[in-house]
This record gives structure tokens, C-alpha cells and sequence, in this order.
């Protein structure tokens, strides 16, 4: 075994603080699980959120799963991608399924266990070790890895999961409605395997899984005639999606010079104003952008010594992983800061329905802005006391384990989705659509129930610019369920989506992509497939009878999972 790092395990099912210590598993050994393994209950292709919830609620229903991630980390926005959780208010006591609250729990209870905390934060029981403002539990990457990784370590070891890290699934075998087997890469070798299962799950970030297996999906913008929704732009386009961004963390150093090399594509950054209609703020690298709500210019802090004191919104503390005050003294050398923000939003290309090629291109010109948004900090942001950058600066790859100090995979908003039985559109869930097609008044208006909910969430309606042009759409949302229906694909039998794939449209994709929503997301998804083979039917014969959907509503709710909102105040 190459490393020798330990993570603690808290064991499914053993008494309180039982424990054990497990070594982190490596790409070679968790590979050689995956040897001989046969025919599976489920394929999970990809390991983020979605992908890891599904896994373990079908793990722990007595299933047997293959899951493959492209990367050498699972764990998909709170890892690989670099990005805090963006959750609602009421995170901490309602609105989530029990086990994402007991993820949140054991990434504290992580921390209090092995960082040298001070007494005052170890005491405080909802800890947020880098006192962000985006979310409660702001914290560093590899935490969520090694609390995830001891979650799936005992399926592991017992040979109930094969997770194939650096792998990738590139081609399918179909018949008629439904998926046979798939066959899976390697990323490292090239070397292939062919993999059969009864049911398949698409967790990819970017819905890979669905034109292989030519599961009918939709991409970018459908336009105002095809879903009545008011904020929906017009005209209808596939290539009308979300900025993607490369994230990358970075602390203060006092007294200490680490500028980065200038890298190659920084004039062209420094220089370029986002095209969008109405106008963004001024040029992309400055501290300013179109405020999301009304699209004004609005103006940001920045001062990493905390010194300025500004009724401005701060960019270091908005995804600050890492507070030194929460840590005793000399534990950090300065605080370090997560990097996911306007200025480094990637415009000038599309993931989805381009070449290999062109993919590629475009996250090398993605790293090559937020190196240049490092750069200009670095080197020409404007200071409160008239200088001119903070060389103090220093990239930290080693806390998103990559050499080039960027995340290891793009954070993604916007993926292919599902033509499904259920479309959720805007006005089951936005304030002013939904108070419009109900005949209420917003303030009373709630948003649409589902008779098969399989889990809830809330969020704004959050779209990002766009690539065709489309600045922010921004706009208040209901606390919402997620509808069985929308994991339920029009045609395909046994494969189910996991993440941000389910069937929404372009506008309310902004509100059911984030962290908590995707989690349900997967841990229903692999809960529906474990029910749906208990009974011998399928997913699609479960939302059809109300007798199997309301026998699986109560599967769901003994697992933990909430599916409707409390009345009143949460």
C-alpha cells in the first residue's frame, strides 16, 4: 500500500462510538475488488454526490453495485470539484435526507477528532471550519473524502461494491428499452471491460451515460413556447447553457512572494468583457459584477488580512474553507479561501454536444482564466490603501490534490437531462409563477405537491451567464418537492438518473442541481431501484400504481428520507 493515511470509520449498524481504522484505499486496490465480480445489482457511472448516495443506499438495501468515477476522488462537488456546500437555511434541522445530515455531522465530528481546533470552536456544535458565508459548513475537500471513503470502505472490503476510480464508461449494449451491460475504461491503461447488470444509474456530471444508451435527454434551453415558463429566454437552443468553472483554493501569507508565472492566455483575460445581454459590469477580472437579482453593477471587497472593514460583500470570506481563528495558533499559516466566483465563470464554450476536442480545449482555457484571476490578485487588484495586488497569494493545490493547483474536474451547472415522465417546470415552484397559476398571493403560495415525492430541497432559481449570451436568472423559489416521475425516463427501462440529469428544464435546474438536492437525488434513486427488484416490478411500474408508490414513500421515510415540507415555520 502506497500510503498510509488512516481515516476513522464509525460502523453501519454498531453501537454508538464504535470505531474502527481503515487505510485509505488506492486506484490499484480498489481496482483488484473489481476483478471476477460477475453480474451486478446496479452500474453506477460516476462518484460524485449523487453517484456515492445512490451507491450506499443500494450497499446498504443489500444490493450489489459497480461504481466507476473518473477521477482518483469521490465525492463530485464537495471534492473533486472544490466547492462548499450551497444549501438553504433550515439545512441544519429539516430538509434533507437523514444521511446527508449525518454526512455534515461526521465532517465536524472529523475535524473535532483530528484538526487542533480551539476550545471554543470544538465547543460549538454546529462548527463551520472556515466561518464562510455561503454555507454553514464550510470545509476543506479532503474532510468530505476521507468521511466518504470510510462510508464505503466496509462494502469494499466485503466485496458488496467495486469502485473503479480513473475509469470511465464509453460504450453500451442496448435492447430494445432496456440496457444489458455497458463497457468501462480505464483512464490510466486504456483497458477495457465489459460489465452487465440489471439496472444502470447515470451520476456523471454532464449525463454521459444517457447517449450511449441512446435514453432520450434534453440539452441547454428549450425556449418560452415549449414550457410556459416566464423567465425561460425565448428561442429555443441546446448550446444555451451555464458557464462552467474551474475552481482553486488559495491562502495569505504574510511577508512572503508567491506569484504564480504569468500564464500564457492572461492578456486575453485581463482584456475580456463578458458579451451578455443586458451588459455584465465592466471587464471579467475586476471586483464587480451584474448583481444576480437585478443585474446592476454591484462592487465586491477583498482584503485576505481582514483589515478592511467594507459594507461590500468579501470575496475571500464568501468560501473561506479554512479560518486560522478556529484552529490553534500556528496551525495555519493564513486562512485559505475557496475560488468559485463570477470572475472565474467560463463563457466561451460547452461541455456537452462538442468534440473530444473541443471539450478539452475548453477546460484548458477554463484553468487558464482562474490562473489568470490568480495572477491579476496577485499582481493588479486595486487595494483599499491605493497598492496594487496581494503577491502574499499562495495557490494550494495540495488542498484539492492536483499538481497544477486546480480542481480536479470542473464544477458543472448544467447537464444533459432526461426527457422524463415528470418535467418540473417553473411554475411548480417559483414564487411569482407558481402564485400566478395557482390564483394566490405570493406571500401565501406554496409550491407545488407531488402525490410521488421522493425527497425535497430548496434553493433560489440560480442560473449562471450563459454561453450564448444570457446573463444571470435569478429569481425566488418555494421549498420544493422532487417528483418520482422525474427520475423516470420517457422510454429506457432500468437506467435512472442520479444528479443534476433528472427532468428539469434549463430555469429550474438552477434551483435542484445543488449539494443537498443532488444527494437525495442518488439516495433515492438507488432506494427506488432496491424496491423495485424486492417486489420484482420496475421503477416505471412504481409510479404508475399508487399502492407501490405509497409502499415506497414508506421505504423511503423509514430510511430517512423527508419527501414533503412541514407545515408553517421550519
Amino acid at each position: 500500500m502506497r500510503r498510509r493515511d488512516f481515516l476513522h470509520l464509525t460502523v453501519c449498524g454498531a453501537a454508538a462510538g464504535s470505531t474502527l481504522f481503515l487505510p485509505r484505499f488506492t486506484r490499484a486496490a480498489v481496482d483488484a475488488s473489481a476483478t471476477g465480480q460477475g453480474r451486478f445489482d446496479v452500474v453506477i457511472a460516476g462518484g460524485g454526490l449523487g453517484g456515492v448516495a445512490a451507491a450506499l443506499s443500494a450497499l446498504r438495501s443489500g444490493l450489489k453495485v459497480l461504481m466507476t468515477e473518473e477521477t482518483d476522488w469521490i465525492g463530485g462537488q464537495l471534492t473533486q470539484q472544490g466547492v462548499p456546500p450551497d444549501e438553504h437555511e433550515w439545512i441544519e434541522s429539516y430538509g434533507s435526507t437523514r444521511w446527508y445530515r449525518e454526512l455534515r455531522r461526521d465532517i465536524r465530528e472529523y475535524y473535532r477528532r483530528y484538526y487542533p481546533l480551539t476550545e471554543e470552536a470544538r465547543a460549538r456544535w454546529n462548527l463551520n471550519p472556515g466561518s464562510g458565508g455561503v454555507s454553514r459548513l464550510c470545509h476543506e475537500p479532503r474532510v468530505c473524502l476521507a468521511v466518504l471513503e470510510s462510508w464505503l470502505a466496509p462494502f469494499i472490503a466485503t466485496r458488496r461494491l467495486s469502485l473503479l476510480l480513473e475509469h470511465q464508461v464509453v460504450a453500451a449494449d442496448i435492447e430494445h428499452d432496456q440496457v444489458r451491460g455497458v463497457t468501462v475504461r480505464s483512464l490510466r491503461s486504456g483497458a477495457k471491460r465489459e460489465v452487465e447488470a440489471a439496472y444502470f444509474i447515470d451520476a456523471t456530471e454532464l449525463g454521459d451515460l444517457l447517449p450511449l444508451t441512446k435514453t432520450e435527454f434534453v440539452t441547454g434551453c428549450e425556449g418560452r413556447a415549449a414550457t410556459g415558463e416566464r423567465h425561460m429566454p425565448e428561442k429555443a437552443d441546446p448550446a444555451n447553457q451555464q458557464a462552467f468553472t474551474v475552481c482553486f483554493a488559495m491562502d495569505y501569507v504574510p511577508d512572503s512572494d508567491n506569484t504564480i508565472e504569468k500564464p500564457k492566455e492572461y492578456n486575453f483575460w485581463r482584456d475580456y468583457v463578458p458579451p451578455l445581454t443586458p451588459p455584465w459590469s465592466g471587464k471579467l477580472l475586476d471586483l464587480g459584477s451584474s448583481h444576480p437579482h437585478h443585474l446592476k453593477p454591484r462592487r465586491f471587497a477583498f482584503d485576505p488580512t481582514g483589515a478592511t472593514k467594507s459594507d461590500q460583500p468579501n470575496l475571500w470570506r464568501y468560501r473561506r474553507i479554512a479560518s486560522k481563528d478556529n484552529f490553534q495558533i500556528g496551525t495555519y499559516a493564513g486562512d485559505i479561501t475557496l475560488v468559485n466566483w463570477p470572475q472565474n465563470d467560463y463563457l466561451l464554450g460547452n461541455l456537452i454536444g462538442v468534440s473530444d476536442d473541443d471539450r478539452l480545449a475548453h477546460i484548458a482555457r477554463a484553468k487558464q482564466l482562474s490562473l489568470s484571476l490568480l495572477y491579476w490578485l496577485q499582481t493588479e487588484a486595486p487595494r483599499s490603501d491605493g497598492k496594487t495586488g496581494w503577491r502574499e497569494l499562495r495557490l494550494r493545490g495540495d488542498v484539492l490534490g492536483t499538481e497544477d493547483g486546480l480542481a480536479k474536474y470542473p464544477y458543472i451547472r448544467e447537464a444533459r437531462r432526461i426527457q422524463a415522465v415528470t418535467t418540473i417546470v417553473e411554475q411548480d415552484c417559483g414564487v411569482e409563477a407558481r402564485a400566478l397559476a395557482i390564483g394566490q398571493a405570493e406571500s401565501d403560495v406554496i409550491a407545488k405537491a407531488y402525490p410521488d415525492s421522493v425527497g425535497i430541497g430548496s434553493y433560489r432559481i440560480d442560473l449562471h451567464p450563459t454561453t450564448t449570451g444570457d446573463n444571470y436568472i435569478d429569481f425566488a423559489s418555494l421549498p420544493f418537492q422532487i417528483p418520482l416521475g422525474s427520475l423516470v425516463p420517457v422510454r429506457v427501462e432500468n437506467l435512472i438518473p442520479a444528479c443534476k440529469n433528472i427532468g428539469t428544464t434549463h430555469v429550474t435546474n438552477g434551483g435542484y442541481r445543488l449539494h443537498p438536492v443532488e444527494w437525495n437525488i442518488g439516495e433515492s434513486a438507488g432506494l427506488l431501484i432496491a424496491f423495485a427488484k424486492s417486489r420484482n416490478t420496475t421503477p416505471r411500474a412504481v409510479h404508475a400504481s399508487v399502492e407501490l408508490r405509497s409502499a415506497f414513500q414508506e421505504r423511503l421515510r423509514a430510511q430517512g428520507v423527508e419527501i414533503q415540507w412541514p407545515k408553517g415555520p421550519f
